[in-house]
């Protein structure tokens, strides 16, 4: 279950161009679509995602198979290890193809993630010492309300110069501990 959620999560993310997340590049695999020229499908992780439900199934068997023995007989032990079996072969499979053919060719999309940071009210959090809590606050509404950046309003209103604005909201600053070293 938590592999194919992984994989959900690794197809979210990459959906994009310009209407998904886009915050990932998964290595192309085939031609895209017919459809859409160049798009990437994520087929790995949905290849992936299919093994997973398979193994669901074959858990779901192996529940049936082990609770429809009588006494010490089981007659269904047969089922029980062919899908145990099957199981753990595809599930080999699955997590060698999706780390050979996926996961080690990702790469993220810095330009997307970079205007994410950028434009994110959070960034507050990280001027909130800086700045103080009402303030912070009220940059955050503004900002919501009227679809301004956090800097821009922070610079109109002069409540912090150009420099240590720049230097508070690094990503790397924002990201680490959500502070700048005072």
């Amino acid at each position: 279950v938590k592999l194919s959620k992984s994989c959900n999560d690794l197809r979210l993310l990459s959906s994009g161009p310009r209407a998904g997340l886009g915050e990932i590049n998964l290595p192309p695999v085939q031609a895209g679509s017919s459809i859409m020229p160049g798009k990437v499908n994520p087929v790995i992780p949905e290849v992936v995602n299919q093994v997973a439900f398979e193994v669901i199934g074959n858990d779901v068997a192996i529940t049936m198979a082990a609770e429809a023995g009588q006494l010490q007989l089981n007659a269904f032990e047969p089922i029980i290890l062919h899908s145990l079996s099957e199981s753990i072969t595809h599930l080999r499979a699955a997590c060698l193809t999706l780390a050979g053919r996926c996961v080690d060719g990702i790469t993220a999309n810095t330009e997307a993630l970079r205007r994410t940071v950028e434009n994110s009210i959070g960034l507050v959090t990280a001027l909130n010492p800086h700045i103080g809590y009402t303030a912070a606050t009220d940059i955050a509404k503004e900002a919501l309300a009227s679809g301004r950046g956090v800097a821009e309003l922070v610079l109109e209103k002069g409540l912090l110069p150009a420099e240590t604005l720049t230097d508070l909201l690094r990503p790397e600053v924002v990201a680490g501990s959500g502070q700048a070293l005072a």
